[in-house]
């Protein structure tokens, strides 16, 4: 019974990490002012960070936040890694959202 319980509570883990844990919040930021800045910038008169602090923004937890990186890089045609998404991700969710 010991030992099933240490199973579940090691396999019950992971579902606890923060969002984007396993990121590099550097690299995304690098990523993001590279790849996607601009565009935001030019839909938010300027202010590329409007996007992430506007009341009516569109992302409201990790997964929206994970799809919404995935859908403006097939969209656009930005050619990002799993990886990468999961870089900006972490930068994104690190200055930005705070998801637990």
């Amino acid at each position: 019974m010991k030992t099933l319980i240490a199973l579940l509570a090691l396999c019950a883990t992971p579902a606890f990490a923060a969002p984007f844990d396993k990121g590099d919040a550097k690299a995304g930021k690098a990523l993001l002012d590279k790849q996607c800045s601009a565009c935001h910038a030019a839909r938010f008169n300027g202010d590329a960070n409007k996007i992430y602090t506007r009341a009516n923004r569109r992302v409201k937890s990790a997964a929206s936040l994970a799809q919404m990186i995935t859908t403006c890089n097939a969209n656009l045609g930005n050619t990002l890694f799993p990886e990468d998404e999961l870089n900006i991700g972490a930068h994104l969710n690190g200055a930005f959202y705070k998801f637990k």
